[in-house]
């Protein structure tokens, strides 16, 4: 179906999630690499979002980059902007309330899931395995290779691990507000939401396998 595919499109065109980089810190992995691949990806999404789609869709999908722009950085940068300043100028606060970060993070990442979730129930059971396995397969081909070509190009075990759940996790909520809001088709916003569930669990997952398995000296 048509809509399915421009939905499928999005997801693998969108930047990577923020939660990413709640993982790569319950994984111990690199966050300053973590956050930078995710605002990297986050503005270079401004432009490269509808120019994927357009290339591999064969149409312009009608995407409003000035209110992609505008709420990028109300959702991305600004909250990266504020925690990094407060890191600067107040270390004490941030390092009180540090040991609740995680779990505030996991919180809030079970509403987004329920939120988008909830929306598309129906198609979600409609479509059956036939969208579940290429949105499943979108996450952990992501996640393998981007942990085994770092490996394979030099990169240590740990910018490894952190470059493998970026790739693997996708600001699929955000894609679910796009298809919402710029997608004609109501079924284009079925992809992002069975794309939150998996990138939940994926990166989950890795985050407690790889919290658990030591990094020898690099």
């Amino acid at each position: 179906e048509a809509g399915l595919l421009a939905g499928m499109v999005l997801v693998g065109s969108i930047n990577g999630g923020q939660a990413s980089n709640l993982c790569t810190y319950i994984a111990k992995g690199n966050v300053a690499l973590s956050v930078l691949m995710t605002t990297a990806t986050t503005v270079g999404a401004i432009l490269m979002t509808p120019f994927l789609c357009k290339t591999i869709l064969g149409a312009v999908v009608p995407v409003d980059a000035v209110g992609i722009a505008k709420s990028t950085i109300e959702v991305v940068l600004a909250p990266i902007a504020i925690g990094m300043t407060a890191n600067k100028l107040f270390p004490k606060f941030v390092k009180a309330i540090l040991p609740f970060a995680p779990v505030v993070g996991v919180v809030s990442t079970c509403l987004l899931v329920a939120s988008a979730v909830a929306q598309v129930a129906e198609p979600i059971m409609s479509a059956g395995l036939s969208l579940q396995l290429p949105v499943l397969l979108l996450h952990l081909v992501g996640g393998l290779v981007g942990y085994w070509l770092p490996k394979l190009t030099g990169f240590g075990e740990v910018k490894s691990r952190t470059m493998a759940i970026e790739t693997s996790m996708k600001s699929s909520a955000f894609g679910f507000l796009l298809a919402k809001l710029h997608f004609g088709d109501y079924v284009a916003r079925v992809p992002s939401a069975v794309s939150v569930v998996w990138m939940a669990l994926t990166g989950s997952m890795l985050a407690v396998i790889w919290r658990y398995i030591p990094v020898k000296d690099e």
